[in-house]
């Protein structure tokens, strides 16, 4: 007997008599059932989407301060202060003990003031300060932080007074002598150093002059280690009190006219002190960079090192912008290449030998500033003091700022500590 294949039962409704109701209800009955089911489950996930919205709309109108608040927070966080300073009085309340003990009395100064320059916070004068009991008189530097300052920069320029006052006194760092803060203008006194920026006077000395306003325009090869170890004192006074400079170059140094070196320029170190890491990414000119400050990793008293052989080379050289050859943006892979600036016709061996330890890529191969020291110290015995440094060409400086990459840093005396 043949098997009958098995067929699937399906159910049209060409299968139902017209008659026949129930057939009919079975064949729909998928219909019925899940569709009304799919449509309350969609009424039902609005309904509760609906009530959410609403619920969180009348939370948020029960409480009206809560977003002031969290703005409030993050203008205190980005600003690094309370909400409460957010005033000049509340800045001028919370301002530090040591500035009140450096507070000077205005009668003090000589009027009017002799405007010399801008600086980061405002105006640059030079006057005459009067001693308390009314004798003896010095030249000084006035900083004034312009008129139109917020109670954010009033309180920015207080702290860089600050640090300077924490800073101490050091023979080769600017003094700050007093500061006026307990109301408008606000002053900072600094001792007056001329003939001013190191890099200029090195220009000056390329000029076939002698003097000018009694100041002798020369250098030999042993005044350029004289001031490299001023500098480098300077520098071991910071890393000391677990600091960076960042920027060691010829025009962060002022000169004086009995050739004591001043570093300046420690705006990056204010930073470090008040946020515990040097600021890698503090913009500054790219050919004094160490090379982890081009990557943007963390530096060490190591990476002054390197910036201080360029300013070895700068001394040296008179005033030269440093890897002449070499565009301002194409310092980092011209020193992954393994380049390193050559030795300058005005330069012997010695001290380009200490200039290329400065200059090795790894951090950990430099030399620390206290064989540095030796080493600068040791060479100085024998380095000529007779000849005179001479490079015949006048420096541009237009021409020079473009090749150095200075462009946006005022080549101007500006005795800040910023």
């Amino acid at each position: 007997m043949g098997e009958v294949p098995l067929r699937s039962p399906t159910r049209s409704l060409l299968e139902c008599a017209t008659t026949d109701q129930y057939c009919i209800v079975q064949t729909y009955q998928y219909e019925v059932i899940v569709v009304p089911v799919f449509l309350i489950g969609i009424s039902v996930l609005l309904l509760a989407i609906i009530l959410c919205l609403r619920y969180r709309k009348r939370k948020s109108s029960e409480d009206p301060t809560q977003d002031q608040q969290v703005q409030k927070s993050s203008k205190s966080v980005s600003s690094g202060i309370t909400p409460e300073e957010l005033s000049l009085e509340g800045v001028l309340r919370a301002r530090d003990a040591s500035l009140q003990v450096l507070e000077t009395p205005r009668d003090r100064i000589r009027e009017p003031l002799q405007l010399v320059g801008e600086g980061r916070f405002g105006p640059v004068y030079r006057t005459v300060l009067r001693e308390s009991d009314g004798g003896r008189e010095r030249d000084i530097i006035i900083k004034q932080l312009r008129d139109s300052a917020g109670p954010k920069d009033v309180h920015d320029f207080l702290q860089r007074a600050k640090f300077q006052a924490w800073l101490a006194k050091h023979t080769n760092l600017v003094e700050m002598l007093g500061c006026c803060s307990e109301q408008e203008p606000f002053y900072m006194l600094l001792e007056s150093v001329e003939p001013g920026t190191l890099l200029h006077f090195l220009w000056e000395c390329r000029r076939d002059v002698m003097s000018m306003d009694g100041i002798l325009y020369d250098l030999t090869e042993r005044q350029v280690y004289i001031i490299a170890l001023q500098i480098l004192s300077a520098l071991e006074f910071l890393h000391q009190r677990s600091l960076l400079h960042g920027d060691v170059a010829a025009r962060n140094v002022l000169i004086q006219s009995n050739a004591t070196a001043k570093l300046t320029g420690l705006g990056g170190a204010c930073e470090m002190r008040k946020g515990g890491a040097f600021p890698s990414r503090r913009p500054a000119p790219l050919k004094w960079m160490a090379p982890e400050r081009l990557l943007h990793l963390p530096l060490s008293a190591k990476s002054d090192v390197w910036s201080f052989g360029v300013f070895l080379y700068e001394m040296i050289t008179l005033g030269a912008p440093p890897y002449p050859e070499v565009p301002p943006a194409s310092i980092l892979q011209h020193l992954q290449r393994g380049n390193i600036m050559k030795i300058p016709s005005s330069c012997r061996a010695t001290l380009y030998n200490i200039m290329k330890s400065c200059w090795t890529w790894k951090m950990s191969d430099r030399l620390p500033l206290s064989d540095l020291r030796k080493r600068l110290e040791l060479r100085k015995r024998t380095a000529d003091d007779r000849t005179v440094l001479q490079v015949p060409e006048l420096v541009v400086p237009e021409l020079y700022e473009g090749v150095a990459g200075t462009e946006a840093w005022k080549m101007e005396t500006d005795y800040t500590v910023l």
